[in-house]
This record gives C-alpha cells, structure tokens and sequence, in this order.
C-alpha cells in the first residue's frame, strides 16, 4: 500500500469548475506498474497523519508549487509560486511520521524539496539564477532531458547504475543539505539531482520526473520492494 501525496488546486471539468484534489494518472501507473497498489493522500489537517501512516507501507511525495520559503528562513523570490501552506504543512507531517516509522519514501521533484526542508535543509529558488540557464525547466509544459550523474557506492547507484537522462521540470532546486541526507546524482551543470539517506532502510529523492519514463521502473521497483521487505519484517 503505497501513498501518493496530491494537489489541491481550482480544477475545470466539464461544467465544474472548483478546488480539487487530483494527481496525474502517470503516478499512480509507475507504482501500479511496479507492483504497488495506490492510496491517494489529498493535503488536510496535519494532525491526521499518523492515522493515515499507520495503514501504508511506503509514501511517494509527489511534484508540485513551490514550497513555501518562510519554512526555510527565506523571502521568497520574485518567480517563486505563491505558497500552498496547507499541503507543506500536509507533506511535512507526513515525512516526519514515516522517518520515525523507517517506512520507505521517494520523493519527486518539489518531493525531493520538502523532505530537504523538513530535515533542516534549504532551497535555491530560482536554479537558473545559480547555474546561469533555464535548461532544468524550459517552461509551457515542455520537460528537459537532464543527464544525472550518480555518486558511486550509493543506493541510487544499485538502482539505476552509473546515470540517468531523467526528464525534469524545475525551476528550484537544493543548496544546504538536511540532517542526514547525502548527495546521490548531480548533473553537469552541479545542480542536486538526487539525494538519499543512508542511515534510513529506504530514503531516496530526485529532481527529475520518472513517472515520465514509465519504460523505466526501477526507481518505483525498488520502492516497493522496500515496502514488501518492511510489511515481511513487521508480520
């Protein structure tokens, strides 16, 4: 039972038009595909969390806005999304119950983000304005092709070996680590793409998209497989 965090959002459907929780179907088609089966987790009060940990075997926290600057000790920049508090408070309950729980979590992109903010960590806000170029979000929905250098010896490295062309979408990006993590994939360009905590039985996040590969599942197999070892574990 794998969690999937999701947006909330105004959503046009038809005649409707009104503030829906949704989440692109190619999410729910990696974990599917690798064997999970999906639980949807729409931000709501934070105080639920635990409630909803206690019944999943692994989390995916999922892309999306901007995370809120103030949760990090910055002003925002000028590009930044305004701020969807509700879900940051959301994701950061829900990262902070599954660490104490060792329960395995990918993250995604803005995913990869808030488990760096909530462990301490910082963000660039704007990467183009750090690396000099907007090749890691070109914009209008068009993904990039970034090639991910991975760190040798780590976990992602038994996943997907020595790179990765991953397809990314990301204006921000990680500067000062959080407690615990380490750097797993950076690109040419220096930017983070991946980072993972060793300490932890299943901790990895990227910045690239997988979910838009789905000729490739290593990353959500190798989630699940931890979900499958932790559920063996605690029988």
């Amino acid at each position: 039972m794998i969690g999937l965090t999701t947006y909330l959002e105004q959503s046009v459907t038809g005649v409707w038009d009104v503030q829906a929780s949704f989440l692109p179907r190619i999410y729910l088609d990696g974990v599917t595909r690798a064997g999970g089966v999906v639980i949807l987790l729409p931000p709501q009060p934070a105080d639920g969390a635990d409630r909803v940990l206690d019944g999943l075997d692994g989390l995916v926290l999922t892309g999306g806005k901007d995370v809120d600057p103030a949760s990090y000790g910055q002003e925002p920049h000028p590009l930044t999304d305004d701020p969807r508090r509700d879900r940051d408070a959301w994701e950061r309950a829900l990262v902070d119950g599954a660490l104490a729980r060792e329960l395995p979590v990918l993250g995604i992109c803005r995913g990869a983000q808030v488990l760096n903010v909530a462990l301490g960590g910082t963000l660039h806000q704007h990467v183009p304005d750090v690396v000099g170029h907007p090749r890691h979000q070109l914009g209008d929905a068009v993904f990039s092709t970034t090639t991910a250098h991975v760190v040798p010896g780590t976990r992602l490295a038994g996943i997907v070996g020595d790179a990765v062309d991953g397809q990314c979408y990301h204006h921000q990006g990680l500067d000062r680590l959080g407690d615990g993590l380490v750097v797993s994939a950076r690109a040419d360009d220096g930017t983070v793409e991946a980072v993972e905590m060793p300490a932890a039985p299943f901790v990895v996040a990227v910045q690239w998209h997988p979910e838009e590969t789905l000729d490739d599942l290593r990353l959500f197999a190798a989630l699940v497989a931890a979900a499958h070892d932790r559920q063996e574990l605690s029988v």
